[in-house]
């Protein structure tokens, strides 16, 4: 019998399924999974019973509910930086179609179908000077958001010769190590906004960020430059933006958002969602995500969680049982979870806490089982969220 069931929902790279071995059943239909593996489809956390996790192979989660799954000492976990070439690849795709007006030339190169060979000449040189463009060298990027994407966005413009700031609120060490030098940090958005030709957005969504691009921030851009938005559709203001490109403010609006009251706007190209659409960025974040998946399952290890502190320890050969403490991050949680322990005789062969501020995690190795009313005693603690207990095969 399968040890843990898998609920399945949107089509997950089957090079990641296949990491999942006979311990697990993958269904489509599970109704009280252990595990969810995720793309785009909303995840009411509440509706699962015995659910104990949620890998989304992707990095935005605003497609699940968070905050509950915290409640219910879920776990959630992204996949950071597994889509991140193809994303950043697909941004410099567009702007070069947009600074170059590709997308005009082509259609005006198919409306010539039927012309001969000499008209169709003709046509071209007498038409071609209307598509005339820009390089990219030189010109200004703006980067708002300097995680994995707006890392690889930031390096991309310095290798294009362009003038490259950015910003982030919350810079985490291990993206900024790898930002080139060239690329200067801003102390603030306004210094990004104020100074972009190009502004990029790669900032998570929340209900800080929703409608962040508003009409005060578009005033602050420098005339006529283009906003490019491959991170989330509601970071902008919809009729802020349209508004901005009427009076000629921003000059384009490139998106992977389409949104109906823009789709036929002459200055807006919208590409439909397309940012992680490659088979080697499927492929990558499907088997980061059953990767963090089968390690929380099987050993309660986290890693790329986005609501639990990252907690990594492989149980020694003595360790015959692995109890898990998720607790709010209160004094005391570990004198108290210790003393319960040790009261019943138990032995504790190691002791793991890790807290992100909020939520405190706890990888208790024990060399012995632990009775179920020991769990119990645990479990009814006010500031306990919820325990498990994995027995490690002897």
């Amino acid at each position: 019998m399968p040890l843990y069931r898998i609920k399945l929902l949107n089509n997950i790279a089957k090079e990641g399924i296949e990491l999942l071995g006979a311990d697990y059943s993958v269904n489509a239909d599970e109704l009280d999974p252990d595990g969810i593996l995720v793309r785009s489809s909303t995840v009411n956390t509440d509706e699962y019973p015995s659910l104990l996790a949620v890998a989304r192979a992707g990095a935005g989660v605003n497609n699940i509910t968070v905050e509950k799954a915290t409640e219910k000492g879920i776990c959630v976990f992204n996949t950071p930086g597994a889509n991140a070439n193809a994303v950043a690849e697909l941004v410099f795709i567009m702007l070069g179609i947009s600074a170059r007006n590709i997308h005009l030339a082509i259609n005006f190169c198919r409306g010539l179908a039927g012309s001969s060979d000499k008209e169709l000449t003709k046509q071209i040189e007498s038409q071609k000077s209307a598509f005339r463009g820009f390089e990219l060298a030189g010109k200004t990027l703006g980067v708002l958001g300097l995680g994995k994407i707006g890392i690889r966005v930031a390096n991309s413009g310095i290798d294009r010769q362009m003038q490259v700031i950015g910003f982030d609120p919350f810079p985490a060490l291990e993206n900024i190590h790898n930002l080139y030098p060239e690329v200067r940090l801003a102390r603030s958005w306004r210094e990004v906004v104020e100074h972009a030709d190009i502004l990029s957005l790669h900032m998570p969504l929340s209900d800080k960020t929703r409608n962040f691009i508003n009409a005060d921030i578009l005033k602050r851009l420098p005339q006529g430059a283009i906003l490019v938005n491959y991170a989330r559709g509601p970071l902008i203001d919809e009729a802020a933006v349209l508004a901005a490109l009427d009076s000629g403010r921003m000059a384009g609006y490139i998106t992977d958002f389409p949104m109906a009251s823009m789709l036929l706007h002459p200055k807006v190209i919208a590409s439909p969602h397309l940012g992680a659409s490659t088979e080697e960025s499927e492929e990558h974040c499907a088997c980061m995500a059953v990767q963090e998946l089968r390690a929380y399952l099987e050993y309660g290890t986290v890693s790329h969680s986005v609501n639990f502190p990252t907690v990594e320890s492989i149980p020694s050969d003595n360790v015959h049982t692995r109890l898990i403490m998720i607790n709010r991050d209160v004094p005391g949680m570990i004198g108290f979870a210790s003393q319960k322990i040790g009261g019943h005789g138990i032995n504790i062969s190691s002791y793991l806490n890790e807290s992100n501020g909020a939520v405190g995690y706890n990888i208790i190795d024990l060399e012995s089982p632990v009775p179920d009313d020991v769990v119990k005693e645990i479990a009814a603690h006010k500031d306990v969220i919820r325990t498990r207990t994995i027995v490690f095969a002897r």
